[in-house]
């Protein structure tokens, strides 16, 4: 399975591996004039692909010569450890422990690429997220990278990701087709607004492929694709095939 999620690694030259170098591309340019060194990646609900999504981009841009550090943020269900196959030792370790960074990171998981993976799931994981500690946590961990890319929990679930949103430089949201409506989008949009959240755009997952080799499907990258227009064009296009 890990194999599968690791596609950039595992299949560097398939048409998905491919896609996640178009993302990493069009990051780059949404940070053109402004850092853009924080960022997060969440989902509307959970089982979208955004755990996978954003460990084959921070491979990617690893790849691509940038010093980048993936911090899996997502204190409920955590899986960067299990994909990377290490010790789950990280995030909560510092935050309730006060356990060095450098004790608990796990560095050169891929050539350019640390991950500090999630720590014990605690019992109050919001109050975590929300405090102090936290934020001086990313400041901390945060020099010697160009990139920190942060595992944030499903937008709809929990508070998590609306809490930490507005600590980054900007937030993509992982849409998973078919999966979640265009109000449970809007809604997750509206919340990390209301977070005061830099939205830098929207990765559509799972999108089918005809004749495709593989079982999972192509994704692409949208900046506010998922906008009112959009939305509801895409409603009225839904009820002409009713």
């Amino acid at each position: 399975m890990e194999e599968i999620k690791l596609i950039v690694e595992n299949d560097p030259k398939s048409p998905i591996a491919e896609t996640y170098r178009s993302i990493r591309t069009n990051l780059q340019f949404a940070g053109a004039g402004r850092e853009l060194k924080y960022i997060c990646f969440t989902s509307s609900v959970p089982g979208e692909g955004k755990s996978t999504t954003i460990s084959n981009l921070a491979l990617t841009l690893a790849q691509d010569g940038k010093k980048v550090l993936l911090v899996d943020c997502d204190l409920r269900k955590p899986v960067q450890h299990k994909i990377f196959g290490v010790i789950n030792q990280g995030v909560t370790n510092c935050l309730a422990q006060d356990v060095p960074f450098a004790q608990v990171l796990h560095p050169e998981v891929f050539h350019n690429l640390d991950l500090l993976t999630s720590g014990p799931v605690p019992p109050n994981p919001s109050e975590l997220i929300g405090s102090e500690k936290m934020d001086q946590l990313l400041q901390q961990i945060g020099e010697g990278y160009d990139y920190v890319l942060l595992d944030l929990p499903p937008v709809l679930a929990v508070t998590d990701a609306a809490l930490l949103g507005n600590l980054a430089d900007g937030v993509v949201l992982v849409v998973y087709s078919g999966m979640v409506t265009p109000e449970e989008v809007q809604e997750a949009k509206k919340r990390l607004q209301a977070g005061k959240a830099n939205i830098l755009g929207v990765v559509l997952n799972g999108v089918p492929r005809k004749h495709s080799g593989y079982g999972y499907g192509y994704g692409y990258y949208y900046y506010d694709y998922y906008d009112e227009n959009h939305v509801k064009h895409t409603k009225k296009k839904a009820k002409s095939k009713e």
